[in-house]
């Protein structure tokens, strides 16, 4: 059985969008959360600091390389890439691409792809401004990745999803409860 992982990409309003997905996980969880949400590096400690007092599950600041083999959230404070290593690692290399965004969707999302054949990956783009993410999960749907957008209905600003639906027509696009359900569903069986 292969190992699994979740991607998470987020925006304006995303900060109360990952907490109403990830507040009810319980503290075994053995899935990685990658989180990809923009945000100035000088807010991230704190964003950090409120997740880990809200959260059962353990919270990584994700600022130094780290290996990502266990369980629990790690928070992105710059961009960063998974190493096809095992275990997963995630480093802070320059980045392939300049980009306005930190820490970038598409960079982490990317990143990820080759890892496809021997990851079982759930993706998911959140609500937020402008088009970051939406490349990235283009190419991880065309290798075999689980991808979800949020839908406008539960969207704060409906661009970074609008932007994956157009490249991706078939992109699953759900309200926030209902991405909620799936990875619920990821964690424990394959949907």
């Amino acid at each position: 059985m292969k190992e699994k992982l979740i991607l998470i990409g987020a925006s304006t309003g995303g900060p109360g969008h990952l907490k109403a997905l990830l507040n009810t996980l319980p503290s075994s969880l053995t899935t990685p959360i990658i989180i990809a949400q923009h945000m100035n590096a000088v807010f991230i400690p704190s964003f950090v600091q409120q997740f880990r007092a809200e959260l059962k599950i353990p919270v990584v600041r994700a600022n130094e390389p780290l290996h990502v083999s266990q369980g629990g959230v790690y928070i992105c404070e710059k961009n960063c890439l998974l190493a096809p290593s095992r275990p997963l690692k995630l480093c802070f290399e320059e980045a392939p691409e300049q980009t306005l965004y930190n820490p970038s969707i598409d960079d982490l999302f990317l990143s990820a792809v080759p890892l496809c054949e021997k990851v079982d990956i759930l993706a998911i783009l959140l609500t937020g401004i402008g088009h970051d993410g939406a490349r990235g999960i283009q190419q991880l749907h065309a290798a075999g990745a689980r991808c979800i957008g949020e839908n406008e209905a539960s969207a704060v600003v409906y661009g970074m999803p609008k932007r994956a639906k157009e490249l991706v027509p078939e992109l699953d696009m759900l309200p926030l409860e209902e991405i909620k359900q799936r990875i619920e569903r990821f964690i424990h069986v394959l949907f």
